[in-house]
C-alpha cells in the first residue's frame, strides 16, 4: 500500500542565542503534531513531512548531535531513502544553519524558502506565497522564537495554506531543562488534532498555556504584594473561598497560604515566587475567575442551604450542609 500523502506547511527554526529550536505545522491531516516535528535542545529541529519518513526524525537528530550541518544531513537522509522523491524535509541545527528537501514527486504546488536560522516547507499548497509569506513574516516579527513561528503559521494560511483546507496544527519548542519540572527539554508541545480552524484554536490553547506554564512577562512587569493589590488579592480568593481573613492590605502569613493553595490548584505553579511579588496575568486571571464566581452566584439558584456563598476554592463540607460566608470580605470598589 502506497503511504498517505499529505498536505502540510511548517517552519523550522531556531534562536540558538535564547537556546530554543522548534517547529511549527499546519495540515489537513489529523494529529499532523504527532508525525511532522522533532527536537531536541541544544542539537536541531526537523520537520518530515509530504508522505513523511519519521525515521527521519530520530536519524536526523542523531546525525545533528554528532555534530554534522542541517545541509549533511539532509543530504544523508535523502540519498538513503529510495522514496526520497515523495518526501518533504526541513532542518536547523544546533547553530542555526538550516537546509530543507522536497521530492520532485510531492504533489504541487511544493517546494521550501531557506532563511537565516529557518527553512519554511510545504506542498500541496496554492502556491509559493505561502511559503514566501511565512518567511517574510517570521523574519519580521518581533518577540522570541514562540512569537514568530505563530505569526509565521497564520501567515501562511492567510496566503491559502494547504489547498484542501485546515485541520490540524502543532507548535513543537524545545530549550534545555525548559519542561514541566525542568525534567526533559519539552518546553511546549501544544497540539490541536481536528478542528475547523486549526491555527486559531491553537492560538487559543497557547495562550492558556503560556498563562499558566510559561514565564515569558518581562521581570519588570512584577507588582509587589503590598497596599490596594493585596486588598484585591485578599477580596478575590475571599469570594473564591481560599481566603476567610480581613481585606485589609497587610500579606501576611494566612494571606500568603491562601494565595499558594490558589496557585496550585490553577496549575500555576511554574510561576509561583517567594518574593511577595505577582505577575500581572495572574492578578488578571484570579480576578477575572472571582468576576465569574460572583456572576455566578447571582445567576444560579442554591441546592444545598449556603453552597453558593463558598467558592470553588473552600474546603469541602464534611456534612454536606451548608457553610457559613466568610466574614469581612467586602472588597475594594471597582
Amino acid at each position: 500500500m502506497a503511504p498517505p500523502r499529505f498536505g502540510t506547511f511548517s517552519i523550522v527554526a531556531a534562536d540558538v542565542d535564547a537556546g530554543t529550536w522548534g517547529i511549527a505545522v499546519q495540515s489537513k491531516f489529523i494529529a499532523v503534531g504527532a508525525v511532522v516535528p522533532f527536537a531536541e535542545a541544544g542539537v536541531g529541529a526537523i520537520a518530515t513531512q509530504a508522505a513523511a519518513n519519521t525515521a527521519y526524525g530520530p536519524e536526523g537528530l542523531a546525525l545533528l548531535k554528532r555534530g554534522k550541518s542541517a545541509e549533511a544531513v539532509v543530504k544523508e537522509l535523502t540519498d538513503a531513502d529510495p522514496g526520497r522523491d515523495e518526501r518533504q524535509l526541513g532542518v536547523v541545527d544546533r547553530e542555526g544553519r538550516a537546509a530543507a528537501f522536497t521530492g520532485t514527486k510531492c504533489m504541487d504546488w511544493a517546494g521550501q524558502k531557506v532563511g537565516d536560522g529557518y527553512t519554511c516547507q510545504g506542498n500541496i499548497l496554492f502556491g509559493p506565497a505561502v511559503v514566501q509569506a511565512m518567511a517574510r513574516t517570521y523574519e519580521s516579527t518581533p518577540g522570541d522564537l514562540v512569537d514568530r513561528l505563530l505569526a509565521s503559521l497564520a501567515a501562511g494560511q492567510r496566503e491559502g495554506g494547504d489547498r484542501r483546507g485546515m485541520q490540524a496544527a502543532a507548535l513543537f519548542v524545545v530549550r534545555n531543562a525548559g519542561g514541566y519540572g525542568q525534567r526533559n527539554d519539552r518546553w511546549i508541545d501544544v497540539r490541536v488534532d481536528d478542528h475547523p480552524s486549526p491555527i486559531e484554536e491553537l492560538k487559543r490553547v497557547f495562550r492558556l498555556y503560556d498563562l499558566t506554564m510559561l514565564e515569558r512577562e518581562d521581570p519588570v512587569t512584577l507588582r509587589a504584594i503590598d497596599g490596594e493589590l493585596a486588598v484585591v488579592l485578599q477580596h478575590d480568593l475571599s469570594v473564591l473561598g481560599y481566603y476567610s481573613g480581613r481585606s485589609t492590605g497587610r500579606w501576611d502569613a494566612a494571606s500568603r497560604t491562601a494565595f499558594t493553595k490558589f496557585l496550585n490548584e490553577h496549575n500555576f505553579e511554574n510561576k509561583a515566587r517567594d518574593d511577595d511579588r505577582v505577575w500581572p496575568s495572574i492578578v488578571g486571571y484570579l480576578r477575572e475567575r472571582a468576576a465569574a464566581e460572583s456572576a455566578r452566584r447571582t445567576t444560579t439558584a442554591p441546592i444545598v442551604p449556603g453552597a453558593l456563598d463558598r467558592g470553588p476554592g473552600a474546603s469541602p463540607s464534611a456534612g454536606g450542609g451548608g457553610s457559613p460566608p466568610p466574614k469581612g470580605t467586602k472588597g475594594p470598589s471597582k
